[in-house]
């Protein structure tokens, strides 16, 4: 069982790269629901002391949101705005990728050197855990496109819920239920935000919202 522990969060960093090194928005959504599969999964397999009926909501609530419902959400939005690629990032894809193994080998040095609290925990539990709450904060500071944008807000959340996976050793429904809860918001308020960008200025880039000035009197 640890094997396979160990392999899904090896896939859990891998889909932070390829959010990383993606043009295609639809690929950035679907990297982004695979974490959130993989995310539902983890309770039922790491197994941590709570009743069955607790970790099978857990995991049904976070299938349900961050696998399904949220990609689901930005797929509309994708659609609405007839976007296919992010043109121009901030940060372009290749450094992207060599930011993001840097980061990774950042996360794995300071991860594995951290006691948990909860025994029995696997060892890329924190490291992933790392990865990806700073891949998603590397996105949002790095690319322009507000879909993106909220997809790196998302896996920054993917992130935080794995650390509550591992450090909140008796109360993780909450902590998971808090960062569903903030996520959930942020993608409706996205959604609309995308939505009122492209239909006022016809781009969904953000940055060049810092452009806008007070129309002559």
């Amino acid at each position: 069982m640890t094997v396979w522990i160990e392999g899904f969060l090896v896939v859990f960093m891998i889909t932070s790269l390829w959010l990383l090194g993606s043009a295609r928005l639809l690929s950035c959504i679907a990297a982004v629901s695979v974490q959130g599969v993989l995310l539902a999964a983890l309770p039922l397999l790491i197994g941590i002391d709570a009743p069955p009926w607790r970790l099978f909501l857990q995991a049904g609530v976070s299938l349900g949101l961050k696998g399904i419902a949220f990609p689901l959400l930005l797929l509309r939005a994708v659609r609405s705005v007839d976007a296919r690629r992010e043109m121009e990032p901030l940060v372009g894809y290749s450094l992207s990728l060599i930011v993001g193994v840097a980061l990774l080998a950042g996360s794995l040095a300071a991860g594995t050197r951290l006691s948990l609290p909860a025994q029995g925990m696997p060892a890329l539990l924190v490291p992933s855990a790392m990865f990806t709450t700073l891949t998603g904060l590397f996105v949002i500071v790095g690319r322009r496109s507000a879909i993106v944008q909220a997809l790196g807000y998302l896996a920054m959340e993917n992130g935080i819920a794995a650390f509550g996976l591992a450090l909140a050793e008796q109360e993780p429904l909450l902590v998971e239920m808090g960062t569903l809860l903030d996520a959930f918001m942020a993608v409706f308020v996205m959604g609309i935000t995308i939505f009122h960008i492209n239909r006022e200025f016809d781009h969904i880039e953000t940055d060049r919202l810092s452009s806008l000035k007070d129309a002559p009197e």
